[in-house]
């Protein structure tokens, strides 16, 4: 019997504020354990949550993106249960009411577009962090992140395979990151994804078993928890047994999913309502206020780019895949006069020198700057291997291109009388090659070329001299 895959995943994304969600300790990372804590992220007796206006912003800005209604009004619940990283004895999340409901995005499959549906966006805070790392025999607390604010993007079980779920997670990433609401730091656990996979006969409607895969925190990791527990339950169920509906997590040194407890239902939880909490009221005039500040998403700049600026899907989708990175081809191409031109350049050149794309912003050759280097090519002032060394040049200093070229005679030569005289020298202290050249040895042409380039120290324009060489060297 064949089988297919049923996969929902549930990804959380930790909100970019300061600081946390119901208090005022900062969310900055990295800092000393538990340096970042108050009476609040504790728990301690008698403290009130204070809900952070701009999480609620962050949130809808979420919603909005991935085409969600939003709620006029949403609660907060208590969802409890008793861990040591857990200090009230519960956490304050969303259950029955939540922010955002019925949205989608959609992903590349194997087969085109898919859709993808979002049953729902909700907002819920953070909890602690056990270290395992002082001794092989204890637990320790970091509570710095108790209270970081949170959205988790719940979708419907409507991805089949593992690489339309790494498609999916790599889709979600990059628009909370173009609405900055979320840095899609997963080193860092500000985005980490929980795998719901079950598998089915294919052509059975009804859902088989499913399991939870925890924290998974890579697309690497990602794609081969999902392939690993798909495989797993695919052997359960040929060998006559029964998937058993649990919490996994993945074992990233050995490759394999490993039973971690019983899975949860959400009476377990024993929500409730928190009464600390007012319910979240959502006015008309604070929502249009949200969407208005939206920028533009990336599947629309990916189609504006192809039309506008006439150039390919593919080099669009690596353009707008980061928005810092769009912004710096938009403004080049801006100054450029030929825009494909600095569509090759930032993805052939430039990415070459820069870790990440998403601090191009610090990148020195300014978007204007590297303009003016295309213009000197497209006019015909310099040729491309020049350019390469004005490009290194600026990367390492402050001039900009016509300085360079302007201080160290980089002009291409494009006078053909001129050229003419170095390749008549040439030919002339070459006789041998010229020889082999015209007894049918063409490879030679390159030889030629070279040295033509070295005499005129790279600035001969490079269409002239093939031309003029093969004129000249065909001449008996």
């Amino acid at each position: 019997m064949e089988y297919e895959a049923v996969i929902g995943l549930e990804v959380h994304a930790q909100l970019a504020t300061e600081s946390k969600i119901f208090s005022s300790s900062s969310t900055k990372f990295g800092s000393y354990p538990n340096s970042q804590v108050n009476p609040v992220c504790l728990g301690m007796p008698g403290v009130l949550p204070v809900f952070n206006e701009r999480v609620l912003e962050y949130a809808i800005k979420a919603g909005l993106a991935t085409s969600c209604e939003i709620a006029r009004k949403s609660r907060f619940a208590r969802k409890n249960y008793f861990y040591p990283d857990l200090p009230k004895g519960y956490q304050i999340s969303q259950y029955d009411e939540p922010l955002c409901i019925r949205g989608h995005l959609e992903i590349d499959s194997g087969n085109g577009k898919k859709k993808i549906r979002i049953t729902r966006i909700h907002l819920e805070e953070d909890a602690g962090k056990l270290v395992h790392e002082y001794s092989d025999f204890e637990s320790h607390v970091d509570l710095n992140r108790a209270g970081v604010p949170l959205v988790e993007i719940v979708s419907e079980p409507d991805i089949s395979t593992a690489e339309e779920a790494v498609e999916y997670v790599k889709k979600l990433r990059t628009i909370l990151k173009y609405i900055e609401v979320c840095d899609g730091n997963m080193e860092e656990g500000s985005l980490r994804c929980d795998a719901n996979v079950s598998v089915r006969p294919v052509g059975q409607s009804e859902l088989g078993t499913k399991t939870e895969i925890k924290n998974l925190n890579s697309f690497r990791f990602i794609q081969r928890a999902i392939e690993y527990e798909t495989k797993r339950q695919e052997a359960v169920l040929r060998s006559g047994g029964k998937v058993v509906q649990e919490t996994r997590l993945f074992d990233s040194q050995r490759g394999v999913t490993f039973a971690m407890r019983s899975k949860e239902e959400a009476h377990d939880y024993r929500y409730f309502p928190d009464p600390d909490l007012l319910p979240v009221v959502v006015e008309e005039d604070h929502l249009k206020k949200v969407r208005l500040s939206l920028p533009e998403l990336p599947d629309e700049k990916l189609s504006r780019f192809v039309d506008e600026f006439s150039i390919s899907k593919d080099d669009a989708e690596t353009l707008s895949s980061s928005r810092p990175l769009a912004e710096y081809f938009e403004e080049c191409a801006k100054h450029a006069n030929d825009k494909k031109a600095a569509s090759n350049w930032i993805l052939n050149e430039l990415l070459r020198e820069v870790e990440n794309e998403d601090r191009i912003a610090e990148f020195p050759v300014r978007p204007e700057n590297l303009a003016e280097l295309l213009n000197l090519i497209g006019e015909g002032k310099i040729n491309r291997k020049t350019a390469k060394e004005i490009f290194s040049e600026m990367i390492n200093g402050d001039k900009r291109a016509g300085e360079i070229v302007a201080e160290k005679g980089l002009t291409q030569i494009t006078d053909e009388d001129e050229i003419s005289s170095i390749i008549a020298e040439i030919i002339k202290a070459n006789p041998k090659e010229v020889e082999r050249y015209r007894n049918g040895d063409t490879k030679l042409l390159g030889f030629f070329v070279g040295q033509v380039m070295k005499a005129t120290r790279g600035k001969a324009d490079p269409a002239i001299v093939n031309q003029t060489l093969r004129k000249s060297l065909e001449e008996k």
